[in-house]
């Protein structure tokens, strides 16, 4: 799934994205550690992995997801 960043805060390692329908999800340090970024800034595009309605994977849109 792909979305774009709204926020990111390095401290928690968390923010917010837009899914490509405009609906806005959280995503926490936990989903943000699984992949291999180091930052985050807002309107990039980044591919998500979603499991139960809860992102588990964030990684950029260039990258492959698991």
């Amino acid at each position: 799934m792909q979305a774009t960043v709204q926020s990111f805060d390095p401290a928690t390692r968390s923010g917010w994205v837009f899914l490509d329908d405009g609906t806005r999800i959280p995503f926490d340090g936990e989903a943000f550690d699984a992949g291999p970024l180091r930052h985050l800034r807002p309107g990039q595009r980044v591919a998500l992995v979603m499991a139960d309605g809860h992102v588990t994977y964030v990684t950029l849109s260039t990258f492959p997801t698991p």
